[in-house]
């Protein structure tokens, strides 16, 4: 599964992770499905004014869409429970305990850079990051 911050570093072209991100996306293409599902659209259309635009970044052929599937909204919820016993101030699950939670019930690894919450609430999640530099792929 491929976290947003992945496709935004590419299709913005970070100065700081355009290089990181590209280069390992690129990598795991050649052996792995990419997946993404609605969460991860919606995050990365934010900078989009037409779906078309989205829709060439984002391109079927190359990124496996998938929804969310029922269990993981279930982990996703128990793991905001988590997040608000340990003082988390939002009132509304976030996107990655999603993100997260899709990709633990599908036993997927997450490509992504922010890896804390991952690390917090999803801990034999197996993450491909800078900090893990794809030891566990």
């Amino acid at each position: 599964m491929i976290d947003s911050n992945i496709i935004l570093d590419i299709a913005t072209e970070d100065p700081q992770w355009f290089n990181w991100s590209s280069e390992v996306l690129a990598k795991l293409a050649d052996t792995n499905t990419l997946v993404i599902n609605p969460i991860i659209f919606a995050e990365v259309s934010i900078g989009f004014e037409k779906i078309e635009d989205v829709e060439t970044l984002l391109l079927k052929n190359y990124f496996l869409r998938e929804s969310i599937p029922w269990e993981a909204s279930f982990l996703a919820g128990k793991c905001f429970v988590a997040y608000r016993k340990r003082g988390g101030s939002k009132t509304n699950p976030l996107p990655d305990f999603f993100i997260g939670a899709h990709a633990a019930v599908r036993d997927y690894q997450l490509l992504t850079r922010d890896v804390a919450r991952y690390e917090t609430y999803f801990p034999k999640l197996k993450l491909i990051s800078p900090k893990h530099c794809l030891k566990k792929s």
